[in-house]
């Protein structure tokens, strides 16, 4: 873009946060340009409680994008928090996984992100039953989730909500990481962090327990669960309360001893649920390779210091061994794509014309699903039985 230009149509605002002094504390600065000029807006693809995402195209490069008109004014603060955790780390985070911020602009009483467009999610694809797809395009999805979020780590931060429908897909079959409104940086290791993040089905064990104090390996539970659920293509361990959530881990992974997890029992909301029996975690996963479950195994550590790094994981020799990863061209898409939002900064979408829904308490969040018979508001899918052999093989 021109610099006479910009300068002729931009103007620098401050939105005062309540509880600033003069505006200098606590702020972040947007430009302000006049939409019309640069992009037009197709139609609304979203709505949740606390914004609307748009399709949109790029007026000089004629490129779809996302625009996500985040409300401002309702919040106390001026800005919900979630927005400006948002932008922060996607401003600095710039990686083929990660989802890219294009720009940053206001407009009376609304902040706009754009952002490119993905009209797929990992979701949509395990989902969709009439999608076949091998354990070469798993270890390519996997390879991908993984180079996102140790680039995330590496620059000290935590995605905090990493699930399936938050792992986008591009139209050249690339995966790229979405929606950090609750990530956050975790440079001081003796800083609190709050317990309630992160999806239930993808939520670690410690976190359940209101463990305060943690780092990278709380995303890498989430990246076994999503694992699991790409080979069985249901979710792995899904509970219906954060009870439950704990039962349901250990029928899947075994009541953990103090010797496999050291002082879990003193973890601020540890609750003893009952003793369950440890059965090996290839008796589910009998159509997968001896290196795939290994690897699983390593993500699905009860002690959260004994988890392999997204940075081990990469090296792991699951990722060597035959077969080779797909390309993301091959990669298998959707048969019917619809336009599909990112996510709302509050996790909750709205489509064009369906229900208003309201945004989930951070301790309540969890995944709806359709139902196999096509039918929806089911809270979670099948479950699975931990307690005995499954008869066939999942299918990969």
């Amino acid at each position: 873009m021109n610099t006479t230009r910009w300068h002729q149509w931009t103007q620098w605002k401050r939105p005062t946060l309540r509880g600033s002094r003069n505006g200098k504390s606590g702020c972040i600065c947007f430009p302000v340009i006049l939409l019309n000029i640069f992009r037009s807006k197709v139609g609304k693809v979203g709505e949740g409680t606390y914004a609307v995402v748009y399709r949109g195209r790029d007026a000089s490069t004629n490129r779809q994008v996302a625009i996500k008109k985040i409300k401002v004014g309702q919040f106390k603060d001026g800005l919900d928090m979630s927005a400006i955790r948002e932008v922060k780390y996607l401003r600095e985070l710039k990686h083929q996984n990660v989802i890219e911020l294009l720009d940053v602009f206001s407009s009376k009483t609304n902040l706009n992100l754009v952002l490119e467009f993905l009209d797929a999610d990992l979701e949509m694809i395990i989902k969709d039953k009439s999608v076949v797809f091998l354990p070469a395009d798993i270890k390519a999805w996997m390879a991908m989730t993984f180079r996102g979020l140790e680039f995330c780590h590496r620059n000290w931060i935590l995605h905090r909500d990493l699930k399936p429908n938050n792992l986008l897909i591009a139209s050249d079959g690339m995966l790229k990481l979405a929606d950090f409104g609750l990530a956050r940086d975790f440079s001081d290791p003796g800083y609190k962090m709050t317990s309630q993040v992160i999806t239930r089905w993808y939520r670690p064990p410690e976190l359940l327990f209101g463990c305060r104090y943690y780092g990278t390996a709380v995303d890498i539970w989430s990246v076994g669960c999503i694992f699991a659920e790409l080979m069985l293509r249901i979710p792995y361990m899904a509970g219906e309360s954060d009870m439950d959530q704990v039962k349901t881990i250990f029928r899947a992974l075994g009541t953990p001893t103090e010797e496999e997890w050291p002082g879990h029992k003193s973890l601020p909301d540890y609750v003893p649920v009952g003793d369950f029996p440890k059965h090996p975690i290839r008796q589910l996963f009998l159509a997968a390779t001896n290196d795939a479950v290994d690897l699983l195994s390593k993500c699905l550590i009860y002690e959260p210091r004994r988890r392999i790094s997204a940075k081990d994981a990469l090296s792991h020799t699951y990722f060597f061994a035959l077969p080779n990863p797909s390309h993301p061209s091959k990669l298998p898409k959707c048969s019917t794509v619809t336009l599909k939002p990112l996510d709302e900064v509050d996790g909750n979408v709205e489509g064009a014309g369906g229900l208003k829904v309201k945004a989930a308490q951070p301790n309540r969040l969890k995944r709806k699903l359709t139902g196999p018979d096509g039918e929806a508001g089911r809270s979670i899918a099948r479950k699975l039985d931990f307690t005995r052999q499954t008869p066939g093989s999942p299918s990969l």
